[in-house]
């Protein structure tokens, strides 16, 4: 887990090995089995998960009982609750694991110790959240722009594995379809 924390970690800025190791002891690493949630909706997110293993999805249940995802997330990602875990309020989301995963997680106060010890881990931050919001311009974009056709043929292109580790019914949620359209999109590949 080290290494490959060390690895993400100089995709952005260089660390030293003695600089991981000190991040890393502000890290607690945890499982959850398949289904089981790293966050429900209610609770407060106190956590940013780094995650080594698995793939995680983040959706919400809108007023009809329906679930919606708003994305997922695989090896090498961060993923959290940003408004609940920035203004400290009631996620309105959940966070479950689709697969057994293993993350490395940080609490906000952790956080802010390791930004205090290691500047540069907070400017890798940064670009790790401006590299957020850029992916979120993107993915509003394909909505507006492109059909369902185009926005599953860019996930399946950005992401090759990842439609054989998702059910097909989340993926629909994700692309804003329809489960039945996505297996007729999928059959005419």
């Amino acid at each position: 887990m080290k290494q490959q924390l060390h690895n993400y970690l100089n995709r952005y800025v260089t660390f030293s090995e003695e600089e991981v190791n000190l991040f890393y002891n502000y890290l607690t690493p945890k499982t959850f089995q398949k289904k089981e949630y790293l966050l429900k909706e209610g609770d407060l997110c106190k956590d940013k998960f780094f995650i080594t293993e698995g793939l995680v999805r983040i959706y919400k249940i809108d007023l009809k009982g329906k679930e919606k995802i708003a994305h997922f997330g695989i090896e090498n990602w961060w993923t959290t609750n940003m408004e609940s875990y920035i203004l400290e309020q009631p996620s309105q989301l959940y966070i479950q694991a689709l697969e057994n995963t293993s993350v490395l997680s940080i609490s906000k106060t952790n956080l802010e110790k390791a930004f205090k010890k290691l500047p540069k881990l907070e400017r890798m931050f940064r670009i790790i959240t401006e590299n957020m919001f850029v992916a979120i311009e993107r993915k509003n974009e394909l909505y507006m722009k492109f059909s369902g056709k185009d926005r599953y043929q860019n996930l399946v292109d950005r992401i090759p594995d990842f439609a054989q580790r998702v059910p097909q019914y989340m993926i629909a949620s994700y692309l804003d379809i329809t489960p039945e359209y996505l297996s007729e999109i999928r059959k005419n590949k």
